[in-house]
């Protein structure tokens, strides 16, 4: 078997960091990362501190922690309009299934990954002993080569209801023919389906170029970005009609009072859209 993804154990580190690291009340509550994640993990993590507090590694979590706590906000309002089915694409070590709030119980949550990162996460979930809810199904998919659609008619997913759909740290790093093809299934499923997902924006600041300089490193180069309007057509083009960008002066409520130095983001990263 391989190794998960590096980037995405580098992404759980993150969130493990802020349960660490970072001041009271967390962006995001989530313990069980605390004992998902190898032991030398966390002990870089608590050995180490000055590193994760860098500006560049505290911009990095803050927005890595920020997307999950933004999903799952906007996942319980998608719950409270009716919605009852919950898919993650690119699970990586995302643990919303493991900590599940009680409103939750009655959601079917799928996890779609790599077949090789859940293999190592489903050993690890083993190997802690974590529970795995009877509300949870496991759905490997390679995203380059495999139909998402065809793989989910495999299980009790039910292509005629809506769906909320989480796609957060995974768009940077498919072909554009990936994208359209992902789209195009999820802007196709049945009216009210909602998605949000995380984008990157090319720019020239330093610290986006070592970012991605560092992922290319290992072996999961960043290829794909986008603008805004570029994003939003794309979106409409694939059948959803309502696109909104979280902006930062709305990420700002979630740091209001902060007095560790966490900051909100200086741009848009993540988009909530409809079919």
């Amino acid at each position: 078997m391989k190794t998960a993804s590096a980037t995405a154990i580098g992404a759980a580190a993150l969130r493990a960091a802020h349960q660490l690291l970072d001041g009271t009340p967390k962006l995001l509550q989530d313990e069980v990362i605390l004992k998902l994640l190898e032991p030398a993990v966390i002990q870089h993590i608590q050995h180490n501190p000055a590193i994760y507090q860098m500006p560049e590694a505290a911009r990095m979590r803050t927005h890595v922690v920020l997307r999950s706590r933004y999903t799952e906000d906007v996942l319980q309002q998608a719950f409270d309009k009716g919605i009852r089915q919950y898919i993650i694409l690119g699970a990586g070590f995302d643990t919303f299934a493991y900590r599940q709030p009680v409103w939750a119980k009655d959601l079917h949550i799928f996890e779609i990954d790599h077949p090789d990162s859940q293999a190592q996460k489903r050993n690890r979930l083993a190997q802690t002993g974590i529970s795995l809810p009877p509300n949870l199904s496991f759905v490997p998919v390679d995203f380059e080569t495999s139909s998402i659609k065809n793989v989910l008619q495999q299980t009790l997913f039910d292509l005629n209801a809506p769906v909320f759909i989480a796609w957060l740290g995974v768009l940077t790093y498919l072909t554009m023919e990936a994208i359209d093809a992902t789209l195009s299934f999820i802007g196709a499923l049945a009216t009210g389906t909602e998605l949000v997902l995380t984008f990157s924006q090319q720019k020239n600041a330093d610290y986006f170029s070592n970012l991605s300089q560092r992922a290319a490193d290992l072996g999961e180069p960043w290829i794909t970005h986008f603008t805004p309007e570029a994003l939003e057509q794309k979106l409409r083009q694939h059948g959803f009609t309502t696109v909104s960008f979280f902006t930062p002066e709305q990420a700002a409520k979630y740091f209001a009072g902060r007095t560790d130095g966490l900051q909100p983001p200086r741009r848009a990263s993540i988009v909530h859209a409809v079919v």
